[in-house]
């Protein structure tokens, strides 16, 4: 049987891969990989979560372990409270974005530092796909506590702090939850705030009636984008499943780069924290680097991936950290990822400035155009790869490895790299002021790996 363990998570098909029994032995390795006293579970909407992470609960109890369950959450909420609370690990049952029949565990480590490879996931792979039979605490007085279900006030209180004392404007905001996790917590953070929520695919659901929640997929924006021209709203709001990603619609109900996004929440911090560090992904950079020092930060490169972010961030003490995929790391939200606080510091960005969504990344977008995010399927990324490498050499590009291949002229650069868990190569073009200058390399490029 294929591994459920990946790069950074859990994730497999039901039931072949991951299933109750599955998610009881997990539990159970959590304990025995190193000794723990507490651990915060959780889960998403999805048919088989509340089981798994029941399945969790249990192998974690009958190891001696304390569980502090949330119930239903989304990810950040487990980051949250695993830090609040002092746990030693806290364990989130989510597919995120992936098919119906998939499910999986997300996991972070005691202050909800990233559980990586070589940290969590490789050992407890090990243990979990072993012979070994672990042992279960008969004593009844040492068998671990399972507590109440910890509230979701102070995770609330958390996020309200990011526009405490500011001026809101009462904005008309589209939220398009895909039937996932984040409508309740709109619910909760709405009789605090002077805005007018208009609720799309509201209701978490099992069944995802409308479709997967992921709105990288341009299929997956249809809905939100029409629900902000049909109520005249001033931005739209779009998550996955488990919420750990926002996604941005302008007042004529464009889908925002989440690239453009990257520099205006870094703008938005650096206020806040003059002199900043601000961590960016290879895959597109020259906006970001350009913003965040016209703002008086440092702006530095991070390799694409949560764990990478998590642990630069705490290195580098940085204030912001953005993917263009839309994780948005915060230093004072542990230095982990969330999709609640990017969309809360936009909107303390339009109150404050009085400028529409549309206005605020306009002029980057024309400084900066870019392809967005190209796929393409490959039989070999490295032959790949060398063959453009090549191609572009005498032309005496900066080259940059830290994350797939990053080549640099003069007024354009582009980056292209293997995808973790798929036969893919991802494209990134990106210019200075030429949009045609995109389309051009776009083509180029795509050339050279379509004859392969």
């Amino acid at each position: 049987m294929t591994s459920a363990f990946k790069a950074y998570d859990v994730r497999g098909e039901i039931p072949g891969q991951v299933n109750v029994p599955f998610a009881y032995r997990f539990g159970q390795a959590v304990a025995a990989q190193q000794p723990r006293q507490s651990v915060v579970v959780g889960h998403d909407m999805r048919q088989d979560s509340p089981a798994l992470a029941s399945a969790i609960t249990q192998g974690l109890l009958d190891s001696g372990v304390d569980v502090l369950p949330l119930g239903q959450c989304g990810t950040e909420e487990v980051y949250f409270h695993t830090d609040n609370s002092g746990a030693d690990a806290g364990l989130m049952v989510t597919a995120s974005h992936n098919p119906k029949d998939y499910n999986g565990i997300k996991m972070v480590l005691d202050g909800a530092r990233a559980a990586t490879r070589d940290n969590a996931l490789k050992p407890l792979e090990d243990l979990v796909y072993s012979d070994r039979k672990f042992p279960v605490v008969a004593d009844y007085s040492k068998r671990g506590l399972l507590a109440p279900q910890l509230g979701k006030a102070p995770y609330v209180e958390r996020l309200l702090k990011q526009v405490e004392g500011l001026a809101l404007k009462p904005l008309k905001i589209v939220c398009h939850a895909g039937n996932g996790c984040a409508g309740p917590v709109i619910d909760l953070l709405e009789e605090h705030l002077p805005f007018t929520f208009i609720k799309v695919d509201h209701a978490p659901d099992p069944s995802l009636p409308n479709g997967i929640p992921n709105p990288l997929l341009p299929e997956r924006r249809e809905r939100a984008s029409r629900a902000v021209v049909e109520h005249g709203a001033d931005l739209g709001l779009a998550w996955d499943g488990d919420f750990d990603r926002c996604f941005f619609y302008d007042e004529h109900g464009n889908f925002v780069e989440g690239y453009y996004l990257v520099g205006l929440i870094a703008q938005t911090m650096l206020r806040g924290h003059p002199g900043g560090t601000i961590l960016y992904d290879p895959r597109l950079t020259w906006n970001t680097i350009d913003t965040v020092e016209k703002a008086g930060g440092t702006a530095r490169i991070c390799r694409t991936g949560h764990a990478f972010f998590k642990q630069m961030l705490r290195d580098e003490d940085a204030v912001y950290g953005g993917e263009m995929s839309a994780h948005h790391y915060f230093r004072d939200f542990s230095y982990c990822d969330t999709g609640m606080l990017p969309w809360l510091a936009v909107v303390a960005e339009m109150s404050a400035s009085g400028a529409k969504l549309s206005e605020m990344v306009a002029a980057r977008i024309d400084a900066f155009p870019c392809s967005g995010e190209i796929n393409f399927t490959v039989a070999d990324s490295d032959l790949v790869l060398k063959k453009i490498a090549d191609h572009f050499a005498p032309a005496d590009p900066s080259v940059e490895t830290i994350d797939g291949l990053s080549m640099a002229f003069g007024d354009w650069r582009f980056n292209v790299r293997a995808s973790n868990t798929e036969p893919l190569l991802r494209l990134n073009v990106e210019a200075r002021g030429d949009a045609g200058l995109v389309a051009a390399r776009v083509k180029e490029i795509s050339a050279i790996i379509e004859t392969e």
